[in-house]
C-alpha cells in the first residue's frame, strides 16, 4: 500500500496560494465582463475561439476541446450567445452529426467592445501584479503542470 505524501508547510502555502489567487482573478474577470458587456467569462473564451477560427467557424466538440469544458456546458453556452444573435450553429457539412459554431459580425463587434475592458482588468490583478522574472517563472511552471495534465489526458506526445 502506498504511503500518503502529505503536503509539507511550502507545498501547501503554494496550493492555498494558487487556489486562492486563481479564484480571485476569475470572480474579478467575470465581474468586469459580466458589468461591461453582460457576458460570462466562458461566453467571452467562445467568442475569442470562433473569432480566431474565422468564417467557417469551429465544431462543437473542438470548441468544447479547446475550452477544456464539458460538450453539455459549452451548448448551453453557445445557446445563450445564439440567443443574443452573437453566435449561428449549423449541421457540418462535411458530417450532418456534427455541428459547427461560429461568430456572427455583431458578435465580432461585442468581442471587439469587451476585449479593451478585460485585458486591461487581466492587467490589473494578474500581469501588472508581476515583474518580468515573476512572469517568466509563472508562465514556466504553470506550461510545464498543463504539458503534464495535457499529456495524462491525451497520452504522451506522438502517440497514435
Amino acid at each position: 500500500m502506498a504511503t500518503t505524501r502529505w503536503l509539507d508547510e511550502q507545498e501547501m502555502a503554494a496550493w492555498i496560494s494558487f487556489l486562492e489567487v486563481t479564484h480571485r482573478v476569475f470572480r474579478s474577470v467575470e465581474t468586469q465582463l459580466k458589468e461591461d458587456e453582460g457576458l460570462s467569462h466562458p461566453q467571452y473564451e467562445i467568442l475569442v475561439k470562433l473569432a480566431a477560427a474565422g468564417e467557417g467557424g469551429l465544431r462543437m466538440t473542438v470548441l468544447a476541446d479547446s475550452l477544456i469544458t464539458p460538450k453539455s456546458g459549452l451548448t448551453y453556452q453557445v445557446g445563450q450567445l445564439e440567443k443574443r444573435g452573437l453566435v449561428l450553429r449549423r449541421a457540418c457539412d462535411a458530417d450532418v452529426r456534427g455541428v459547427t459554431a461560429r461568430i456572427t459580425a455583431e458578435g465580432m463587434d461585442v468581442l471587439r467592445a469587451a476585449a479593451p475592458g478585460h485585458v486591461a482588468r487581466v492587467r490589473e490583478v494578474l500581469i501588472d501584479q508581476l515583474d518580468r522574472r515573476q512572469l517568466l517563472a509563472l508562465a514556466d511552471a504553470l506550461g510545464t503542470v498543463n504539458a503534464r495534465l495535457r499529456e495524462q489526458a491525451d497520452g504522451p506526445v506522438g502517440a497514435p
